[in-house]
């Protein structure tokens, strides 16, 4: 066991001239749900694919399960969605999972096994054979968060997993978030969405490659006297006033 899920030390990333992170330095706690909070090109993704393994900093550490990021044995233990699908839309769903199930290694029973389990946790068992280019914007969004969690990582890390998903979905996959979490899993989301922010065990706001603020939405709430994590963020980034 590892003290922390991640530990971000000193990390800063550019590309050319362009400084995309600046300075990162964060913790994440075994069997947290941990959302980075931040609009558009604030470094949330670049952060997340660093932690994924699929980048590297320019400077700095990331740490993840105890080893330092990339390295592929750590990757393996890791469940990563990317903000846009990365689906086989020709192949059913369940030709999608076949698929992805047998890249982790997952054969006979136990990989039978794993496609009911993620396919009832994301609700879609009874469209298993329903070829993807059919699915819905929802449905993709929920067979890749259903592919990420094939292998049983320790680690989710979710890349605005509920995009452009209409409220009673993003509920459904929030409370399959929730049950992930109390089975043991890490969480690590990155959302633009207010209320999801409220989900989250602890946050931590960014904002134009910097991280600006961490802790629970209550003590972020109560530290510049807001009722909500918005007005909270706006205070953090220097575009409001504490009471």
């Amino acid at each position: 066991m590892t003290e922390y899920a991640v530990s971000i030390k000193a990390v800063s990333k550019q590309f050319g001239k362009h400084v995309v992170l600046h300075d990162i330095d964060l913790d994440i706690n075994e069997g947290e749900i941990f959302g980075l909070l931040g609009p558009s090109g604030a470094g949330k993704t670049t952060l997340v694919k660093e932690l994924a393994g699929l980048d590297i900093p320019t400077n700095g550490v990331n740490t993840v399960l105890g080893e330092e990021m990339p390295k592929l044995e750590t990757i393996n233990r890791i469940g990563y969605m990317a903000q846009s699908d990365a689906l086989y839309e020709d192949l059913s769903a369940k030709e999608n999972l076949l698929f992805f199930s047998r890249l982790y290694g997952l054969k006979g029973k136990k990989q039978q096994m794993r496609i009911q389990e993620v396919m009832g946790l994301v609700d879609l068992t009874d469209h298993m054979n329903k070829l993807v280019k059919d699915y819905s914007g929802g449905m993709k969004r929920r067979l890749s968060l259903a592919i990420a969690l094939l292998h049983e990582p320790e680690l989710l890390i979710l890349d605005e997993p509920t995009v452009g998903i209409d409220p009673v979905l993003r509920k459904k996959i929030w409370d399959a978030f929730y049950q992930l979490n109390k089975q043991g899993t890490t969480i690590l989301v990155t959302t633009h969405v207010m209320d999801e922010a409220e989900k989250c065990d602890r946050l931590g706001l960014m904002r134009g490659g910097k991280l600006i603020a961490v802790g629970t939405p209550e003590e972020l709430k109560n530290h510049t006297k807001s009722t909500t994590i918005e007005e909270a963020f706006l205070i953090f980034g220097g575009e409001g006033n504490a009471n």
